[in-house]
Formats: structure tokens, sequence, C-alpha cells
């Protein structure tokens, strides 16, 4: 089961609870289901109960009691337990990993984009989809237009209409570090929005490409930015490695799996890493949270969050010795390849090349 299937059960069994005359509420729009946060199990949490409580003139731990009936039994669905004030924190059936892979294997890169296949309803989205066009302005800044122009990229792959702007602009920026704007001069008559984080302490281009613009998007916009040959190193203590080392690896495995006759196949892995899985079905929400918030640093930290769960199985997935691969080596191979997909897609977004080859 996918987050956005996942979503639509959450509903269905809000609609059955209130057809069943349990609970009277209207029915959301959607349901926000993401990662259990501290205090919380499972494979995803959702905080319903309490966005009904309200109406439904119930405490949000009853509301969360009335619905988890509804949803334990459910196909894909493990258990459901409630948490905290009225969380449900639910646990995915063995099939769910199978179903997020061939998700993301169907989309490629363009997992978690708005106009991609099947993609989710996340909860936050870009504020101007609609055709309107959403304006963004920054400073004379070299940071402040890598910023914008990350920004510009997570919008459009949202659906928005993006046009950026600065007060100054250096032609070398581009062929440094391939950012662009769409004019220079004084903010537009129409109010924007301005994009200043905090200023670099110094230059970034003798970093290059890559490793500059990471040294700027990986921090929050207010913090000050590390510009220094730690980007560089290849070692893992650096987490622009590690996020472009996993994304390798797993290009790598699928090159040896290919050596060895065999091919990735979505499929139940019984031990699949619930961190990896978790990471990589909430990139969706990833993307649509850094639009809404012009926060390309979330996505950066997600990066690392999702190469950090990867590491530790990417050395599980290829046969051992003289054992001979079967469907569990091509579903912990698909599993792999899905790491790898939202790691290079997510690269690609901060602008950021992903390389087969390290």
């Amino acid at each position: 089961m996918t987050p956005a299937e996942l979503s639509s059960t959450v509903l269905h069994a809000v609609r059955r609870a209130v057809d069943a005359g349990e609970l009277d509420v209207t029915v959301p729009a959607r349901a926000v289901v993401a990662p259990p946060g501290p205090g919380g199990c499972g494979d995803y949490a959702t905080n319903i109960a309490l966005q009904l409580a309200r109406p439904a003139g119930q405490p949000p731990y009853r509301v969360a009691e009335v619905l988890r009936p509804y949803l334990v039994g459910v196909d894909g669905v493990a258990d459901v337990v409630l948490t905290g004030p009225g969380f449900l924190n639910i646990s995915l059936g063995g099939a769910a990993p199978a179903a997020l892979v061939e998700e993301i294997l169907s989309a490629g890169t363009r997992y978690g984009h708005a106009d991609a296949p099947d993609a989710p309803d996340a909860p936050d989205a870009p504020d101007a989809p609609d055709g309107s066009v959403v304006r963004l302005h920054c400073p004379h800044d070299l940071r402040a237009v890598v910023v914008a122009d990350a920004v510009a990229r997570v919008l459009r792959c949202q659906g928005a209409l993006v046009r950026v702007t600065a007060e100054g602009f250096d032609r070398e920026w581009t062929a440094a570090l391939d950012v662009r704007v769409d004019g220079v001069g004084p903010a537009p008559a129409s109010p924007p929005v301005t994009v200043r984080p905090v200023p670099a302490p110094a230059d970034p281009l003798p970093l290059e490409r890559d490793a500059a613009r990471w040294a700027l998007l990986h921090p929050a916009a207010h913090d000050r930015p590390r510009i220094g040959d730690e980007h560089l190193a290849q070692r893992e203590g650096n987490p622009l490695f590690r996020v472009r080392y996993a994304h390798a690896r797993s290009r790598a495995l699928t090159r040896n799996a290919a050596d060895l006759g065999f091919a990735a196949e979505p499929g139940p892995v019984p031990d699949a890493p619930q961190e990896l899985l978790a990471a990589l079905g909430d990139h969706p929400r990833v993307l649509a949270a850094a639009a809404a918030h012009r926060a390309p640093d979330r996505i950066a930290r997600h990066l690392v969050a999702v190469a950090d769960a990867a590491l530790p199985f990417l050395p599980t997935v290829l046969p051992r010795g003289g054992e001979k691969p079967s469907a569990a080596h091509r579903a912990r191979l698909a599993l792999a390849e899905a790491a790898g997909t939202v790691l290079a897609g997510g690269l690609t977004l901060l602008g950021i090349d992903a390389p087969d080859h390290l």
C-alpha cells in the first residue's frame, strides 16, 4: 500500500464510521499520513482523529477508537495502535514494500512530482498551481540566487509556474553553478516572495558546482553555511558523499545483477528496513513541503536520511557465495533501485549531478 492509497484507506474508514452512525462529521477531502513522530510506532501515522474531534464533538482519542476497527483488517494493514492524544499508528503488511517500490520505479526520478502518474494528494503544496505565477525575488547575493533557483525547480515539479528576479546577477554564476534568473532589477510590482537566506561567509565558487550548491542548500535559510573542503571529501563524514555514494552503489548493484543474469522485480522484502521504506514513502510529502515553505534544505536533509537508511541494506542485495538468484534477490534489487531513483530525483531538483560511478 502506497502513502496515497493509505490516505484513501483512512478516508474510507471515516466514511464507513459516518455511514454506521458512529461519527457525525463531514468526510474531509484528504487525510495526512506521514512517518510516526516521537512516541509513535508502525510505518505511518495519521492525525485524522485530532482533525475530526471538534466537528464530531468528541475527544480525539475517542474518535481514534471509533476509527481503529475500520482500519484493522483492511488488506495491507497489519495493525493499528493508538498513541498520544489520538494518533493512529498504522503498520503495513508484508506486501507494502512491493507496491511502494513499483510506484517509484514506474514514476522514475519524477516520483513525488505533482504531475507524475498517480501522484499522492500531499498535505502541503505550492500556492499557485492554477496557472498563476509564483514570483521569487532575491538580492544580489550568490546564495540567495542559488536558493531561489532550487526553490523554482521544486515549485515547478509541483505544478507551479515560477518567475525568478534578482537585484543583481553575475554571468559567472551561470557557468559555475548552473543558475539563472528571469529578470534583473528591482522587485516586480506585484508582491513577490523574497528569498533572502543568510549569506555565505566565503566564496563557494572554488568548490565547483555540485559541492558549492550542496554547501549553500543543505543548511536552512536562517543558518550560515559552511564553505570548506569538507564538502569535497570522499568519506562518510561528508553528507553529500554519502548521498551520491548510495546512489552510485545502487546503480552498481543493477550492473552486477545483470552480470549474474537477473534483474529487479518488485516483491515482498520481509526484512526490509522500515526506516528506508518510511523515507521512500515520505518523499512526495517532502517535495510538497519544500515547495510550500520555499525550503530546498528539506530535500537535502531528506536525501541524507534516505542514504543513511539505504547504505546498510545495499550489501545484502546480491547472492552470496554459491547462492543462486531468487525472487527475494530480485525484490531486494528493486528496493535498492527505488532508493537510488529517489536519491537521483532529489539531487536533480537541487541542481546536483547523481553520477553512476564514484
